[in-house]
């Protein structure tokens, strides 16, 4: 990964670009409608690894006509149960999901199987108008085990989510959007999602960072809001936003 802010460097299965404030990635094998490949795992991990040591905001996107299809049959196909207990996929979107400040899922056409798990590890989605989203993984004779199983819940709903997981039913954008998966439908998916990482950016990266994290731990925990609270209201960032704010009203 090249370390000159702005300039992108394309590989086989990812293309990425590194901005002051964000990396922009897109999956990048279109002809196999993006499907996730071991190369596109390690690749990400890359990624991961320089968003983990210097934080920054994420977006992910697919090339051409849809985020990613699903896994890599082919690979699958020749994958055992130690491949399986290793969690490949769900490592990587276990780590995706825990990176420290938000990522956004740009989303066009197929979002299926391992690509709709991909979408759901982020924050926030936006689609466009052609998105499906779909875990048809048992027709294949395996499951949807890279996150979905807890993820998709929390989304839509365990009801919805069963339909997806259970019954093969598959989520057009409208639909997507009255569930609460996605957050709106355009025809420009990227832009948008620049234009909220834009807003995203604006913010306190800590508050951000401290929100993430307690929203994402499981349960209730009250007293960690407070410790959170207390540690933001003692820096100055807060102290020169807020004055900021009072000077101009």
């Amino acid at each position: 990964m090249k370390d000159n802010p702005g300039q992108e460097q394309t590989v086989r299965s990812i293309a990425s670009t590194e901005l002051p404030d964000r990396f922009v990635v897109t999956l990048d094998r279109p002809t196999q409608r993006n499907a996730i490949d071991a190369r596109m795992i390690a690749e990400l991990h890359d990624i991961c690894a320089a968003i983990e040591r210097t934080p920054k905001l994420l977006l992910l996107t697919g090339r051409g006509e849809h985020f990613a299809g699903g896994a890599d049959i082919d690979q699958l196909h020749a994958r055992t149960r130690d491949d399986a207990l290793a969690g490949l996929n769900r490592n990587l979107f276990d780590r995706i999901a825990k990176l420290p400040l938000p990522t956004v899922a740009a989303v066009n056409g197929y979002a299926l199987g391992g690509g709709a798990e991909l979408a759901y590890a982020c924050d926030i989605r936006i689609a466009s108008p052609t998105a499906v989203f779909g875990n048809p993984e048992p027709g294949l004779g395996i499951m949807a085990a890279a996150g979905a199983s807890y993820r998709l819940p929390a989304l839509v709903g365990m009801s919805v989510a069963k339909q997806l997981l259970l019954g093969g039913r598959t989520l057009d954008a409208e639909t997507a959007l009255r569930t609460g998966l996605i957050l709106d439908i355009v025809e420009d998916p990227v832009a948008v999602a620049h234009q909220l990482l834009d807003r995203i950016a604006r913010q306190s990266p800590l508050a951000l960072r401290l929100t993430k994290t307690i929203v994402d731990a499981p349960g209730v925990h009250p007293w960690a809001d407070d410790i959170a609270q207390a540690v933001l209201f003692d820096t100055d960032d807060k102290y020169q936003r807020m004055t900021a704010f009072l000077e101009k009203r």
